[in-house]
């Protein structure tokens, strides 16, 4: 079995996780290739020792490889995702964070879910991304694709931005508002659920446009099916506004026109038995907690 791993380093959380992480495979054999910089913070806090390959880009990773392990909270996984891309490799996420939707493996009891893991006993979830293209072509957007959401708001003033909205070519609205979200059925637990918009669950073939403290009070949220082709153009009061493609941000002219679709491929995000989705809805939201239930 071979394994890559990427993670982040919290001081005082993350250490027994990834010593068990590690402890675990190499008592198995399994071959481990870890992401270069998480690597080298392992070693300056001595947290492993012997030397481990390595990966640094998604040119690194191929069908070679059976699983990836973020370990971290949900944005981890979204900055694993950009190395995994179109690769098809399966990926899980370890809880170091706070909330954690789709890094939904707890600390607890995690060598049974890496026994898990170990066995392949485990089923996939496959995750709808979004593609943004502007025109014209901003260079500062290297990874053009978002597991989460794609956001457009305001930058570098208080007022609203406009937000002239096209689905498959019919003008849909205007929003006047801080900003617009484009979320996916996994984004939708995400920005987009704190503005208002409704939870998807992952294998729902929708978006959901969820404006951010819009003006116009009858402005909803929309769901809309996954392969409806969104196009936007923005104009405010400054020469330019912000693009968020999850937590990639990059500054964009007024009047340029975004063009959001569905990305070609998904990203393949591993299920445990023990932790589905509606377990970690339940738990992260405190559904029935409420003593009459």
């Amino acid at each position: 079995m071979k394994v890559a791993i990427f993670g982040q380093y919290y001081q005082n959380d993350t250490r027994p996780i990834i010593k068990d992480i590690f402890v675990f495979f190499n008592r198995n054999n399994v071959e481990l290739v870890i992401e270069e910089k998480f690597l080298k913070i392992l070693y300056e806090h001595e947290i492993v020792g012997k030397p481990y390959n390595t990966f640094s880009s998604h040119a690194d990773l191929d069908s070679s490889f059976d699983i990836l392990i973020s370990i971290g909270g949900d944005g981890t996984i979204l900055r694993a995702a950009t190395y995994v891309r179109d690769s098809g490799i399966p990926m899980l996420g370890v809880n170091a964070g706070r909330l954690g939707f789709l890094a939904n493996v707890q600390k607890e009891n995690i060598e049974a879910f890496l026994q898990i893991v170990l066995e392949k006993k485990y089923t996939i979830s496959e995750r709808t991304l979004l593609t943004m293209e502007s025109n014209p072509k901003n260079t500062e957007v290297e990874i053009n694709f978002a597991m989460n959401e794609v956001t457009v708001s305001r930058k570098d003033t208080t007022s609203m931005i406009t937000i002239e909205t096209y689905l498959n070519g019919e003008y849909l609205n205007s929003y006047w508002a801080d900003g617009l979200i484009i979320s996916t059925p996994t984004g939708s637990t995400g920005y987009s659920l704190s503005c208002g918009g409704p939870i998807l669950t992952p294998d729902v073939k929708a978006l959901v446009i969820t404006p951010i403290a819009p003006h116009n009070l009858t402005a909803r949220p929309l769901v809309i099916p996954d392969d409806t082709e969104i196009r936007l153009r923005v104009s405010g009061r400054e020469e330019q506004y912000l693009v968020s493609l999850d937590s990639r941000i990059s500054s964009i002219n007024n009047n340029s026109e975004l063009l959001i679709t569905k990305t070609p491929f998904k990203i393949k995000m591993v299920e445990i038995p023990e932790e589905t989705f509606l377990r970690t809805l339940r738990n992260k939201l405190l559904w029935g907690e409420d003593k009459r239930n």
